[in-house]
């Protein structure tokens, strides 16, 4: 199963009553940097047809001030199992104005052991073009489901781990790790502003600069083939030891998505990404260096 679902497809899967039985549609849209709008109230207006709120903000780490960090094991399969999700349960999350919120559902299912977890290629904007059907109102209670979580910890990388990993990249080398940060080309050389008040600007020593927007195609992800190749171009081949970052691990799921949908593996998230980087006073880099794939 592929990491990404059409919107055909979705139609078709909840059209017919046996199979729309094991789907579980979950709306994770988020706010990112410059949006303005209450994700609530727009579910509310309009949402795919059984469709379930999944607030990124309540399934993340309510004893960090760094912004939505992955949960405990247990308060994740808790409130998971809550919105009707069993262990064979097929999960497909979507977002209101992209994929960018919908990446970071899959790949917290997907840290927690689901396999059959896919994201909605295009998104609400997608599904709304086509004059697919919507509905308004609150979701509908459902039956908790019986979702047991299985950590994959090889996923995720702490801020202890991207020290080291800092610094091999730096160094390079034969099996180097790549870091891939997806924030925007000024944010990475520290020539715009980060978004956080009193954040500095800059990327991780050794990390490369590919701003996630860079993958997609509209609201939808790029083709395969035109994802290998820009991967290629920032230093990406099969095999190599992948870490995806970001601004505080949203839009970084976007670039460990599109490795999958690559054929390229999942790697490794760093979910603390430039946020908890900074604050912590770990070493700090500017400029456009390591854009490319000599970088």
């Amino acid at each position: 199963m592929g990491p990404l679902v059409s919107t055909e497809a979705l139609a078709a899967l909840i059209a017919d009553a046996e199979t729309r039985k094991g789907v579980v549609i979950l709306d994770a849209t988020a706010l990112l940097p410059g949006q303005d709008f209450d994700p609530e109230v727009a579910f509310h207006a309009a949402h795919i047809p059984g469709a379930r709120r999944f607030d990124i903000e309540l399934f993340s780490d309510p004893d960090t001030a760094l912004p939505h960090m992955v949960p405990s094991q247990g308060r994740f399969g808790r409130l998971f199992a809550a919105l009707g999700v069993d262990d064979d349960s097929e999960v497909v999350f979507y977002d209101q104005t992209g994929l960018a919120s919908a990446a970071r559902g899959w790949w917290l299912a997907g840290l927690f052991g689901l396999d059959r977890v896919r994201v909605l290629d295009g998104g609400l904007p997608a599904w709304l073009a086509e004059n697919r059907p919507t509905e308004s109102g609150a979701a509908a209670p459902v039956r908790p489901g019986s979702f047991v979580p299985r950590f994959r910890a090889g996923r995720l990388v702490g801020l202890g781990d991207m020290l080291a990993l800092s610094r091999e990249a730096s160094a390079g080398g034969e099996g180097a790790p790549r870091l891939l940060d997806a924030r925007s080309a000024g944010r990475f050389a520290a020539e715009a502003p980060e978004p956080r008040a009193g954040l500095p600007g800059g990327h991780v020593p050794g990390a490369r600069s590919l701003p996630f927007g860079e993958l997609m195609q509209g609201t939808h992800l790029k083709p395969a083939e035109m994802l290998r190749a820009r991967f290629a171009a920032a230093g990406v081949a099969e095999g190599d030891r992948v870490v995806t970052s970001c601004g505080s691990g949203l839009t970084a799921s976007v670039l460990t998505l599109a490795l999958v949908e690559a054929g390229l593996g999942h790697g490794a998230l760093y979910d603390g990404s430039w946020t908890e980087w900074a604050q912590a006073g770990a070493p700090r880099a500017t400029g456009a260096g390591g854009s490319g794939a000599g970088g």
